[in-house]
């Protein structure tokens, strides 16, 4: 079972339902044969972004979204902790579509260094 805590939806018009959240990060974790642990799914305003993408990426300004997997493919005690997807809603188009992005990475996807896998995935699931 996925457990998706979801933080800050309050912060801008047009953020998903939890429940679609959850769906959605549900559809992007079974299509990489991820079926079970925690994650958050955090929305902040772009200073927060900014200072993540800053201090992670070592780029400058905010951006749309960041994902921080924690567990991968270690081993972990107790529920396994799939790690952080952290949006910016100012910085990002289409939400469903920043959420599944998230997730992908969470799996391990990462669509600089595959050959448009990730990418094909997402829309596919986008589509559904």
């Amino acid at each position: 079972m996925i457990d998706v805590e979801v933080i800050h939806p309050q912060l801008a018009a047009g953020v998903p339902p939890e429940a679609e959240v959850q769906r959605l990060v549900g559809l992007a974790l079974a299509s990489a044969g991820v079926d079970d642990g925690h994650l958050a799914v955090e929305f902040v305003e772009e200073g927060r972004i900014a200072e993540l993408n800053a201090q992670y990426r070592g780029k400058e300004g905010p951006t749309d979204v960041l994902s921080f997997g924690v567990d991968e493919d270690g081993e972990s005690h107790g529920p396994r902790e799939l790690g952080d997807i952290v949006i910016c809603p100012a910085h990002t188009e289409d939400l469903r579509e920043a959420i599944v992005h998230g997730a992908l990475h969470l799996t391990g996807m990462d669509h600089e260094t595959d050959d448009g896998e990730m990418l094909a995935l997402q829309a596919e699931i986008l589509s559904w």
